[in-house]
C-alpha cells in the first residue's frame, strides 16, 4: 500500500450533513466511489482492497453513508417490528422511514460536490448498490460507469434472505465491546457462507476498529427502513445508461442470487459476473476476481466515452 497515495479520514458538508471520507490514489486518476452497505462503516472497503484498485489507476473515494461511522447521525425511526415486515411482504404496507435510499443518493453527489468531482465510477456493496443504482437513475450524469455488488432492484418478487441471515439483521445490538466483537465474527461466518480463513483471521481486528470508530444501531435500523420504504426500482432501471456490470455470488445468504440476475436483467445492457461460491460479503480470497472486474469494467467504460 505505500506506493499508492492516501489521504486519511477527512469531513466535508454535503446535502445538509457531515460526512467522512478517505482518498487512496493519485489526484488526477479515474475518481471511483465505493459506496457500503447495510449498517457497515466504509472501512469495511479494506485498505488494501482500496490500494489495489487505486493501483490500476483510478482515485479511490470510500466514505461513511449517513448514519454510520463518522457521518452524521440523524435521529427519529423506531426499532423496525417483526409485525411491519410481514405487512410489508404479505399486504404491501410501506414502512415509514426518517429518509430514504434517494436521500442517501443525494448524499453521495453531494460529497462528489464538495470534491469538485463532476462524473466518477460508482461501485456499490448490498445497500451502497442500490444507492448507487439511485443516482444512475437520478443523477445519471454524475456516473461513468455503474458496479453492482450483491445487490437487489426492490423487486418484492426476489426470494427473502435465509432464515439464519434475517435473525442477524433483526438481532438487537450488543452491549459491550466483548459482544460486539463475537456477534461480529458470527455474523460474518453466516454472511461468508463458506470457509475462508483469511476472513475469519481479520474477524477480530476489523470488529475491533469498527468498535473504536463508534456503533449507531440506531442509524443501522433507519438505514433499513429507508431500504423499505424505498420500494422497486425495477422499472426506473431500464432508464440507466451508464454501462453496468453486476456481481453477485451464487451462496448469497442475504441478498438472494436471484437478486443480482434480476438486477441485470432490468438495466439495459448490463453485465452479470456470478461469482461462485461467494456470499455477502468480499471475501479476501475472492478479490483478484473481483477487483479485476471492476477495473475492467471501468476502464471499458473510460475507453469507451474516450
Amino acid at each position: 500500500m505505500s506506493s499508492v497515495a492516501h489521504q486519511g479520514e477527512q469531513f466535508v458538508r454535503a446535502n445538509g450533513i457531515d460526512i467522512c471520507y478517505e482518498i487512496f490514489g493519485a489526484a488526477d486518476a479515474e475518481p471511483m466511489l465505493l459506496i457500503m452497505g447495510l449498517g457497515a462503516q466504509m472501512v469495511l472497503w479494506d485498505d488494501s482492497f482500496c490500494a489495489q484498485l487505486a493501483a490500476r489507476g483510478f482515485r479511490v473515494i470510500r466514505f461513511d453513508n449517513r448514519d454510520i461511522g463518522r457521518s452524521s447521525k440523524l435521529s427519529g425511526g423506531k426499532r423496525l417490528t417483526p409485525l411491519e415486515l410481514l405487512k410489508l411482504r404479505f399486504l404491501r404496507i410501506p414502512v415509514t422511514a426518517p429518509y430514504k435510499l434517494h436521500d442517501m443518493a443525494k448524499d453521495t453527489v453531494g460529497l462528489m460536490d464538495a470534491l469538485g468531482i463532476h462524473s466518477a465510477h460508482l461501485v456499490g456493496a448490498s445497500m451502497g448498490g442500490m444507492i448507487a443504482q439511485e443516482v444512475a437513475i437520478s443523477f445519471p450524469h454524475r456516473l461513468r460507469s455503474l458496479t453492482s455488488i450483491m445487490s437487489t432492484t426492490g423487486n418484492p418478487r426476489v426470494p427473502p434472505p435465509s432464515r439464519q441471515a434475517t435473525a442477524v439483521l433483526m438481532a438487537p445490538p450488543p452491549n459491550t465491546k466483548d459482544e460486539f466483537i463475537t456477534r461480529f465474527a458470527q455474523t460474518y461466518k453466516i454472511l461468508r457462507a463458506g470457509r475462508f480463513p483469511q476472513d475469519e483471521a481479520l474477524d477480530r481486528p476489523r470488529a475491533e476498529r469498527i468498535f473504536a470508530r463508534g456503533l449507531s444501531p440506531a442509524g443501522s435500523g433507519r438505514q433499513l427502513r429507508a431500504i423499505l420504504a424505498s420500494g422497486s426500482r425495477k422499472e426506473r432501471l431500464a432508464s440507466v445508461k451508464a454501462p453496468t456490470l453486476v456481481i453477485h455470488g451464487t451462496a448469497d445468504p442475504l441478498v438472494h442470487p436471484f437478486g443480482g440476475k434480476d438486477t441485470a436483467a432490468s438495466i439495459p445492457g448490463a453485465k452479470l459476473l456470478m461469482i461462485e461460491g461467494m456470499g455477502h460479503v468480499l471475501a479476501v480470497e475472492l478479490w483478484p476476481q473481483i477487483i479485476d472486474a471492476i477495473a475492467a469494467h471501468a476502464h471499458g467504460a473510460a475507453a469507451e466515452a474516450a
